[in-house]
């Protein structure tokens, strides 16, 4: 699957290893309500082209998720500031 790394010059392989880096600094650095959104431009980073076929769970289910995760940053991240920031309608992923 990674065998295009094996035509890369030294230099190629530099600038790819930099470019993911930078794909993953920027999710990872991901604050507020952009936690929350689908990443396309994340797995855009690979160099095979696929359009993922997601499943969405259904409201119930999808909003009991988002509590989970919301729940599991108390555990993960407890002295993180907390926000009272509104989701802005119009917003999207960066």
């Amino acid at each position: 699957m990674d065998e295009d790394l094996l035509a890369m010059t030294q230099t190629q392989l530099m600038e790819e290893v930099r470019r993911l880096r930078d794909g993953i600094r920027a999710h990872r650095d991901a604050t507020g309500h952009d936690l929350c959104w689908h990443h396309p431009k994340l797995w855009a980073l690979l160099p095979e082209r696929a359009d993922p076929a997601i499943s969405v769970p259904a409201w119930p289910q999808f909003m009991e998720g988002c509590v989970r995760y919301r729940a599991s940053l108390d555990v993960q991240a407890p002295d993180a500031p907390r926000t009272g920031e509104g989701f802005a309608e119009g917003r999207s992923p960066k």
